[in-house]
Formats: C-alpha cells, structure tokens, sequence
C-alpha cells in the first residue's frame, strides 16, 4: 500500500496554490485546499537576476517561521524581531514575511531555483494577491502561509506551471 503524499500545485494564469493529497506519483490526488497567490511581475524564467519566477518541478528544502507570529518580517531567512504590515500602499518595501518555503529546482532549466532564494512567503502586499506581483517568489497571504505551513513538510513535490 502507497502512503499518501503533499504535493503543491501552483497555476500562474490563475494565480492560485493547491494542496493535492496523492497516493504517489502519476496520480491525479485530491484537492485539499487552494489559495490565492502572486508570482512575478517580471514574467517567468530562471534567468539569475531576472525576478521572474521560474516553471516546473521543485521540492521544499527548507520550511522556516515555524511559531512565529503573523507579519514576522525575515531578512535572509532570519528573523528581525519586526512585525510587517499585511497590506502596503506603496511598493518602496518587498518584505518577506511569517514563514518561508525555500524550493529548489529538480529539472536543468530551474536547478539554479535555490540560489536565486526562490520562496512561496507571506508578504506585506496582501491587496496584491491575486495578480503577478511579486520579484519572482510566490507570495501568499500571512494566514494563508500559515496555513500551507502547516499542511506540508520539507521535500514536499511543488509544481509550478504557466
């Protein structure tokens, strides 16, 4: 018998995030929760230095915020002790907020996804969600992040597909 999995489906046309349960892989799975989300307002792609966000397969290599409090703000993954706005009126700052899933690439085109701190975070443009707004992360909601925190774990499957 399989045991079940949590994958990550993101579809940037539509901009949403499923939580799929599946019984391995190759199957289509059920659909757990879907979430608003924002991808990149450059585009998509993995060029290095580019702010697009990439397509295809990845896996969660790192998941931090665990306890942390809605809006903690987090300078290259540590935190600063800020609490951050949810929403933003101006673009001036791109806080990466609440808890963090580092992903890397497994397919060529998107294996430099690590290093280029791709994430799906919660952010400080909440009234963004929903758009392509982001510089290449997947932003979410700070209650939604939560949420998907708690529902997968480190080397979950994400797809990210256009």
């Amino acid at each position: 018998m399989q045991s079940l999995q949590r994958r990550i489906r993101i579809d940037v046309a539509s901009q949403r995030l499923e939580v799929v349960e599946t019984a391995g892989e190759g199957t289509s799975g059920m659909v757990l929760a879907v979430f608003p989300v924002s991808t990149s307002r450059f585009g998509l792609g993995s060029e290095p230095g580019s702010y697009k966000t990439p397509l295809g397969r990845f896996v969660v290599t790192e998941m931090i915020g665990q306890g942390f409090p809605l809006g903690a703000v987090f300078t290259s993954r540590i935190p600063t002790g800020e609490i951050g706005p949810m929403e933003s009126a101006d673009d001036a700052g791109d806080f990466v907020q609440t808890r963090i899933l580092w992903l890397a690439g497994e397919e060529p085109h998107n294996a430099n996804t690590r290093e280029r701190y791709i994430y799906i975070h919660g952010t400080n443009h909440e009234e963004r969600i929903g758009e392509p707004a982001s510089h290449g992360c997947v932003r979410m909601r700070n209650a939604d992040i939560v949420r998907l925190f708690d529902m997968v774990e480190p080397g979950a499957q994400v797809e990210i597909a256009g």
